[in-house]
């Protein structure tokens, strides 16, 4: 090992830090090895970074920390690490950007990796950067489209039109968070809902084995709950009505209650659903026309989420309920959607709050068919007359009620699943309806009408029909354009391509169309931790040695915000591979921690309103206002930079080091929760590193301190080394980075005051800290004279024989008062304690003229002494 020493006798990060990431760098240090059959593996992940032009917040390098801190650990520990970084580089902000300026995307977004690698590389994180990818890389996407391509062969990709955002004005598609009520963020022009031709795959047919995966997972349980709600299993039925007048035309609705069929008053559709301009009545059609018009420049979270006020139309058709034949009218409601569901619902007013405030508003009927008992009233604070008269909502249980017909069917007395049960057979007996497993779960829309994506590995055929590209021709390549925005008809900027979009099929020399459409950025990061297994590997996306050794992944961090759909997406595709016989896993993450986000001070004035933080100036530990002079409160808020209170981690670092950074982040408070930053809690870090750099350097001329010597440990310095080595050892394991630091911070306390400081001592407490502090522990590491990094060293193991105590203090109560205090043989059993206690002078002195009643002891803590 090169062991040049930096000039410094204090501690100085800023000479010290730089070297040893070039000694990392030079030797790969951090390379891990495949197939090693010496070693028990160990693959930790990190959700990779999207690189956008603003670079690292002090947010983002959290997870990274926490993740780095558990592989060196493990790499101590003697295990082979797999730690690799890469991004996900494909992205609507370097389209946007490209549209406005001219500069292609690749440009943009090397740039953007450089600085976003510069940064990581000065927190000193252990990568593997020989496995560095990026997704907009032809050498990567020719994988990503080999998979699509399996998925195609698979019969999990379909053609559909689907709505999306579609803004004539600007001539393109905008992305759901590009809309405001409606209309586009840039321009304010008015945007509808435009159906284009989009690629989609069938997640729900894997539905039942993404929930069934869940099982044995080590995530957190919110993560899982969501994943469950969102693929939401229900079971329930299918249930046809027949439209009156229209002899055969039936709608379909789903419901997971068809005990209470004979509530239904009135039938939902969604205005764009196909039955819609059947089965309207000329006298309901300029309304009905003119309600869809409208809903169709609504986006799905303005329909539901953001639908307070709910709205309508009758189309003036009637529907047949299938269990009494009663006539109930066919309305349509935007907050119906067509993508969810059958489109259609029957509405239950008097047991839904929804439909019960649709019902009251257009004066629809309402029937009871769940009666509640007078006490669950009572408890709701309702009548139960009110109840059975339909006035107030009941969305609890009850026994059914006014649900029988003359054909067989009497659900009344019967409790929920009594009902289900013989509702269901009723239906399945009349041809009327079927029992049915659903979920919520939709088809996963796979496409983007925009150019920086991965191309489809698609080609139109002259017939109509759509055909794979041959896998010898992988990677499709983006082609170059000069304009990057949709056509004026609104095909994606790819059609724009002319010869790039002629393909010629080289066995049937039929020349084809080139599909247009991109894949969306998920898809590059479906299958990402795969690549790292195998990243320079042309002829495979991985070898299935390597990946039957490294998989799964045995910690994945990363942010809670991608709980639901990049966890998913990426756990579907790995579900086909394994289907495929491509992975050797079911799952890909068998343990999922989330790191809590680090928010950033903001002030507010005396309305509430948030003011940004080059308006704020501080006063005496107050903070006001720069131009109206108000005072100001302060308050923890998430970062952002129309508040102006990002803190950007080369700041940091240039005034702190890494290390005391790194340190920071991980003494805030545990690792899962919400934090809010503080530039003085660095200090505070900083400090303790230069105290610990001082416990082992003399400053004045940067060798060993003068107190660092083979002087044994006394018995009191070794127990507190060994609660150091379990406690830092077991919290670094559990990820509680917090109390490990907190322990180090004792250690270093009591061994600074000694005039002997044990070297071997010391070095293990380096050791400690060397995982959470690499650099300055490399450096120190060098100082005691090693020659090798301690990035490979054998961790500490503590001896439990040397935890226990020689004597503990002990009290002794009279009559339930305390009055002695004394030291014992912590080994001491109750006859012993006893005897001691009783050969004391002062229990003797207090025990004098008295007679003993009873006497109490508890081994290690007191012994109480009655007498009279």
């Amino acid at each position: 090992m090169s062991s040049d020493q930096v000039t410094c006798n204090a501690y100085e990060p800023a000479k010290i830090e730089p070297k040893w990431q070039d000694f990392w760098a030079k030797n790969k240090t951090f390379r891990a090895v495949d197939c090693d059959a010496t070693r028990e593996k160990v693959y930790v992940l990190d959700m990779f970074p999207y690189p956008s032009g603003a670079g690292l917040h002090v947010g983002h390098p959290e997870g990274y920390t926490a993740s780095d801190i558990w592989c060196r650990y493990k790499r101590m520990k003697g295990y082979n690490v797999l730690h690799a970084m890469g991004w996900d580089a494909f992205g609507l902000p370097a389209e946007q950007y490209a549209v406005k300026t001219g500069t292609h995307p690749e440009i943009t977004t090397a740039k953007n990796i450089k600085t976003f690698k510069r940064q990581l590389e000065a927190f000193g994180f252990s990568f593997d950067w020989d496995r560095e990818i990026r997704t907009c890389d032809p050498g990567y996407y020719k994988w990503t489209q080999w998979i699509f391509s399996k998925l195609f062969e698979k019969g999990l990709a379909y053609e559909s039109f689907q709505p999306v955002n579609w803004c004539p004005a600007l001539g393109t598609v905008l992305a759901n968070e590009e809309v405001i009520n409606g209309r586009s963020e840039v321009g304010n022009y008015p945007v509808e809902r435009k159906p284009i031709r989009q690629w989609v795959l069938k997640i729900t047919e894997y539905a039942e084995k993404l929930l069934e995966g869940l099982e044995g997972l080590e995530w957190p349980e919110g993560t899982l709950e969501m994943q469950r709600n969102w693929i939401g299993r229900s079971t329930g039925a299918h249930v046809d009505f027949l439209v009156k007048g229209h002899e055969g035309l039936k709608i379909t609705v789903y419901t997971t209650r068809p005990d209470t069929l004979f509530g239904a008053t009135y039938m939902v559709l969604a205005p764009e659903h196909e039955l819609v301009k059947k089965i309207t009545t000329e006298e309901q059609r300029q309304a009905v026309e003119e309600y869809a018009e409208a809903a169709r420049h609504k986006s799905d979270m303005d329909r539901t989420e953001l639908n307070k006020d709910k709205t309508g139309v009758f189309t003036g058709a009637y529907a047949i309920d299938p269990v009494n034949g009663r006539e109930i009218p066919v309305w349509i409601s935007d907050y119906v959607l067509a993508s969810y569901g059958t489109g259609a619902i029957m509405a239950v007013p008097e047991h839904d709050t929804r439909d019960f405030a649709f019902a009251k508003k257009f004066n629809l009927p309402i029937i009871c068919v769940l009666k509640p008992t007078e006490a669950e009233c009572q408890a709701a604070g309702v009548s139960l007359e009110d109840v059975l008269a339909g006035k107030v909502c009941w969305t609890g249980d009850g026994v059914h009620c006014n649900s029988a017909n003359d054909q067989g069917l009497d659900l009344n007395g019967m409790n929920l699943e009594e009902a289900k049960k013989a509702i269901n057979q009723w239906l399945e007996e009349k041809g009327v309806g079927k029992a049915t497993v659903n979920f919520r779960l939709r088809d996963w829309l796979f496409s983007r009408q925009r150019y920086w994506g991965e191309p489809f590995p698609l080609v139109h055929y002259p017939d109509g029909h759509v055909g794979l590209v041959p896998e010898e021709q992988l990677p499709v390549v983006l082609p170059e354009l000069e304009d990057y925005k949709p056509t004026e008809n609104g095909e994606p900027p790819l059609a724009r391509a002319k010869e790039w979009l002629k393909w010629t099929d080289p066995k049937t020399g039929e020349v084809c169309t080139r599909e247009t459409n991109t894949m969306p950025q998920w898809a590059g990061s479906c299958w990402y931790y795969l690549r790292y297994i195998d990243p320079h590997n042309d002829k495979q996306g991985w070898d299935p040695e390597k990946e039957k050794y490294w998989m799964p992944v045995d910690l994945y961090v990363g942010g809670a915000e991608h709980a639901v759909l990049h966890l998913l997406y990426s756990r579907f595709w790995h579900h086909v591979l394994y289907d495929l016989g491509l992975v050797s896993t079911p799952e890909p993450w068998k343990r999922l921690i989330h790191q809590g986000m680090i928010l950033g001070i903001s002030y507010k004035d005396a309305r509430g309103v948030l003011v940004p933080n080059d308006l704020v100036e501080a006063r005496d530990g107050k903070f006001f206002h720069k131009e109206t002079g108000e005072e100001l409160t302060s308050l923890p808020a998430k970062m952002s930079k129309s508040l102006k209170n990002v803190v950007n981690p080369d700041d940091v670092i240039r005034q702190y080091g890494a290390d005391a950074f790194r340190l920071y982040e991980m003494f805030m408070g545990p690792l899962r929760e919400v934090k809010p930053w503080s530039t003085q809690g660095v200090e505070g870090v900083y400090r303790f590193l230069h105290r610990f750099w001082r416990m082992c350097i003399d400053t004045d001329t940067g060798a060993l301190a003068p107190q660092v010597d083979d002087t044994p440990l006394t018995r009191d310095q070794e127990r507190l080394l060994h609660q150091t080595i379990k406690k830092v050892s077991e919290d670094i394991e559990s990820l509680s980075y917090n109390t490990a630091i907190s322990q180090l911070m004792v250690f270093q306390n009591e061994f600074s005051k000694l005039e002997h400081r044990n070297r071997q001592a010391l070095e293990t407490a380096i050791l400690l800290l060397s995982p959470m502090a690499p650099h300055i522990c490399e450096e120190l590491w060098s100082r005691f004279g090693h020659q090798d990094t301690l990035a490979y060293h054998a961790w500490p193991a503590f001896d439990s024989e040397k935890l226990k105590v020689d004597e503990v203090e002990i009290l002794v109560q009279l009559n339930g008062k305390p009055k002695v205090r004394m030291m014992v043989p912590a080994q001491a059993d109750k006859e012993q304690l006893l005897a001691l206690v009783h050969a004391n002078p002062e229990v003797q002195a207090l025990l004098e003229g008295k007679t003993l009643v009873k006497e109490i002891a508890v081994p290690g803590r007191l012994v109480g002494l009655v007498v009279r």
